[in-house]
């Protein structure tokens, strides 16, 4: 008898794999690297608002926030949100709202006509739950590979209607939804991110009621046909204290983690961007602060940050911050590559108006050289033992590879490349020793930066009939190997 324990990741096969520094299952050896992570910008210099709140009498002119998606499907990006209406009574119930755009910075509230709002129907409303949906949150999942179409979007929500317990609806164009007959479908959980991975539906968000802890924590639901979800969660990414720390047990006075995480699917890698709450030792609400963190996930359950509490759109940066409050933000459902730029769509807690924070195309963080020289501590041995040290040539060893004899490119996401600082690639076999035809002696080696670099060697410029398992080994020379960058490596079909 053979008994296999399948505890590893297990990561679907993809067309691209993107090989990021911050994934340290994909890149497994560093030598004389170190990593950086790099804040989101706004969209624009001033003002990173680009969805605003409605004129006077529209459905979204009292509040506009959040909690929503942002999903490509084509050339076109849609994005659902929630609002409420002056015309409203005070603290009256929000509405699922939608928006169109082209380039992810300019959006249009197209006139939907499914529900009545002001005495019309030329309105952005979403009809689910009769327009009235008292959503707290309601990430949408667009999946077009489902047999049924009135299923190829589906929505995980929480709503008062349930007592806050999870619910879920289908539709066929994203607008004109359906409940399961089902609902509440699962316990209590404000969601966050809804993916399709493997084959298997998960949703996560802030939860943990049945978990040991007093404070918030990204917890997720599995299912297998967004019908029946577990009942029991998998806690994922926590920054609570648990003994032997002390437990504080006021609320909003902890480290924790807010709303879950908005998550980017990237085939064999999931990016996630989380609330990183900062509680106040009051407890005051008011005077809590909410960045928003990177988290990396390879199996949509297990959740963990490349650089702790690095943060990856700072809230104290935003343009409006009040005095009188701390400032914090949420973070969304969507991210994407649009052209050069990768673009993530966030809100403010306590603000109105849907926020736009971008980066060049994947470069959400980076390798560089460093030399033992620069660590404090390092310092205080002898010049001899840091000399030994920098003997190493600065390298990269990623994990093992499998293309099945597919012939595949492999390119380069790389910036501060000239003659005097190069990178070379060569490919390992399992052993760690280089393949004939691909070693570094005949990788012709990278001088210049760009997006979507190719590798190229002597005589080949795309493997050929590997059909062994395989590691990529990147290596950074040249007179000043400190100047480059590596910010990603794709594994390449195309």
């Amino acid at each position: 008898m053979v008994i296999q324990v399948k505890n590893s990741v297990e990561t679907p096969s993809v067309g691209e794999a993107v090989l990021f520094p911050f994934d340290s299952t994909a890149i497994r050896f560093t030598a004389g690297l170190r990593l950086q992570l790099v804040p989101g910008k706004s969209a624009t210099r001033k003002n990173p608002i680009v969805v605003q709140r409605g004129e006077p009498g529209e459905p979204d002119d009292a509040v506009l926030r959040y909690y929503g998606t942002v999903i490509r499907i084509g050339e076109e990006l849609r994005m659902w949100y929630q609002a409420r209406g002056s015309m409203d009574p005070p603290g009256g119930l929000r509405r699922l709202c939608y928006a169109v755009s082209a380039d992810g910075v300019s959006w249009k509230k197209p006139e939907l006509g499914l529900v009545e709002y002001n005495g019309t129907t030329r309105n952005n409303i979403v009809d689910i739950l009769g327009g009235r949906c008292d959503l707290a949150a309601s990430p949408v999942l667009y999946d077009p590979v489902d047999p049924d179409p009135g299923r190829r979007f589906k929505m995980n929500f929480e709503s008062e209607l349930y007592d806050a317990r999870f619910a879920v609806a289908y539709s066929p164009d994203g607008l004109r939804w359906t409940e399961s007959p089902n609902n509440p479908v699962g316990p209590w959980l404000e969601p966050a991110g809804l993916i399709k991975f493997n084959g298997c539906y998960y949703v996560n968000g802030q939860g943990g009621s049945s978990h040991y802890g007093a404070h918030r924590m990204l917890v997720t639901f599995a299912s297998n046909d967004f019908e029946h979800w577990t009942q029991s969660s998998a806690v994922g990414f926590r920054r609570d204290s648990i003994p032997p720390r002390r437990m504080l047990a006021p609320w909003n006075t902890d480290e924790e983690v807010h709303l879950g995480a908005g998550l980017w699917d990237r085939g064999n890698v999931i990016v996630g961007v989380y609330g990183m709450w900062h509680g106040h030792p009051t407890s005051d609400r008011n005077r809590v602060t909410v960045d928003l963190g990177l988290v990396v996930s390879n199996d949509a359950l297990e959740y963990r940050e490349p650089i702790p509490d690095f943060r990856l759109i700072p809230a104290f940066e935003e343009p409006d911050v009040l005095a009188s409050q701390g400032p914090a933000l949420m973070q969304g459902q969507g991210m994407h590559n649009i052209g050069d730029q990768t673009m993530h769509w966030y809100g403010s807690w306590r603000d109105e108006g849907v926020r736009l924070a971008t980066w060049t195309r994947d470069r959400l963080g980076y390798f560089e050289v460093f030399r033992a020289g620069q660590l404090d501590w390092a310092r205080l041995y002898s010049d001899g033992l840091l000399n030994v040290w920098d003997e190493v040539e600065p390298h990269a060893i990623t994990c093992p590879i499998h293309v099945d004899g597919s012939e595949v490119h492999i390119y380069a996401n790389v910036d501060g490349l000239s003659e005097n600082s190069r990178l070379t690639v060569e490919l390992l076999d399992a052993g760690f020793r280089p393949l004939p035809g691909y070693s570094g002696g005949d990788c012709i080696p990278i001088k210049a930066p760009g997006l979507r670099v190719p590798v190229m060697w002597a005589d080949r410029a795309k493997l050929r009939g590997i059909d062994e398992a395989f590691r990529v080994r990147v290596s950074f020379g040249g007179i000043r190997p400190e100047d480059a960058r590596l910010y990603a490596l794709y594994i390449s079909q195309d």
